[in-house]
């Protein structure tokens, strides 16, 4: 997602944000982990999805693309606050493995 009002021809790093809360912006000090055709999931996002997964909470299978990896799976999802964007569960794996695996990041995956 990009940042209201910024330039297509001109976009900084500031400007794209986390697909899920709309808010945390792709910067150097914040985790972020970047899907196909410039989605993002910022590290609060994930952990609230990580500890989604844990606790059971995950929605049903939908008919809708992952928004990290643009498919459509059989895997239950999670939405963010902004509630148009989804993650299915490969992808938050995938996404936590990165994180947590990071050198430059200190992120750790929460316990439900």
């Amino acid at each position: 997602m990009h940042r209201e009002g910024a330039n297509p021809d001109d976009m900084a790093i500031e400007d794209v944000l986390c697909d899920f809360c709309g808010v945390a912006a792709w910067a150097k000090e914040i985790p972020c982990v970047e899907g196909h055709r410039g989605s993002l999931i910022c590290g609060d996002c994930l952990a609230e999805a990580w500890c989604a997964h844990g606790d059971g909470a995950l929605t049903p299978p939908a008919s809708v693309p992952c928004t990290m990896c643009l498919e459509e799976r059989e895997d239950p999802l999670w939405r963010g606050s902004r509630d148009q964007a989804c993650i299915c569960l490969r992808c938050i794996k995938q996404a936590a493995g990165a994180l947590h695996k990071s050198r430059d990041w200190n992120w750790v995956k929460p316990n439900p």
